[in-house]
């Protein structure tokens, strides 16, 4: 929750002001965390959250609460993801089989890139992305292409938020991030040389749908000193063309209805 706001004033913005009190890595929270996060006195968190408890969105453990069951049946139920998802994973599969890498579906979520779907194994390497986790859309494969094939208002967002460092790689110039972008639009892939994780790097292509707007991204992800991206790239672009064709009839016929994005650059130009 965002201090300068002040406490959420209804009941239903103080119950999910307790459900986003949960970071990524958090399972277990205490009442005196959940109302410090929240911003709610101990009493009104007490309260709320018990009724959570009761519809099953939380879950009381011995050292607190925790999500519930029920939120992630609901999740379950989001069109988009799960459509993306369904139709994506047999892609997803192949290209795992054929690399033993870490294999990544995304979506853009505000200036973050969300991980939908990962593929993975005993032979891939073990990494911090995870289903449902976010990191930021400047310093991922994926999240480059959003931003590359985005509009400049896009970009220009994440560069008011600024270019965290998160390893000694990471772009965090605006005008070293404005380049790299250029050439992933040129290319028509996406690259993250430990930009992200210390380790670790990508290739990612962009998918996209009847329109040639980019709704989503696949990524290959592994070992920085065995992964060939360039080698890699035009196997995870015809993975993401295949799966662009097969949603293309899907939006076009309505059976797949996604949310308004913004359209693709003319290929060749620069990005803003």
């Amino acid at each position: 929750m965002d201090a300068s706001q002040g406490p959420p004033k209804s009941v239903l913005a103080r119950g999910l002001s307790l459900l986003n009190a949960f970071g990524p890595s958090d399972v277990d929270l205490t009442l005196t965390v959940l109302a410090a996060r929240s911003g709610l006195p101990k009493p009104t968190a007490h309260r709320l959250l018990g009724e959570l408890v009761s519809w099953g969105a939380l879950e009381r453990t011995q050292a607190g609460y925790r999500l519930g069951m029920r939120l992630f049946v609901l999740g379950q139920r989001v069109p988009r993801p799960r459509g993306l998802r369904e139709a994506a994973l047999p892609y997803l599969e192949d290209l795992y089989e054929a690399s033993h890498q870490n294999i990544h579906l995304a979506v853009l979520d505000g200036i973050d890139t969300l991980f939908l779907e990962k593929v993975s194994g005993r032979r891939s390497m073990p990494i911090i992305s995870r289903v449902g986790g976010r990191l930021p859309a400047y310093c991922t494969a994926t999240g480059k292409l959003f931003l590359a094939f985005g509009s400049p208002e896009r970009l220009r967002s994440v560069l008011r938020a600024g270019l965290a460092r998160h390893t000694p790689h990471t772009i965090t110039m605006p005008g070293l991030l404005e380049r790299d972008l250029a050439r992933t639009l040129e290319r028509g892939y996406g690259i993250n040389r430990e930009e992200s994780e210390i380790g670790v790097s990508a290739v990612a292509a962009p998918v996209f749908d009847h329109r040639r707007r980019v709704i989503a991204a696949i990524s290959i992800t592994g070992h920085a000193n065995r992964l060939d991206l360039e080698r890699l790239a035009p196997a995870v672009r015809t993975s993401a063309l295949s799966l662009s064709r097969e949603l293309s009839h899907a939006t076009a016929s309505g059976t797949l209805v996604l949310p308004a994005v913004e359209p693709a650059p003319v290929p060749g130009r620069t990005a803003p």
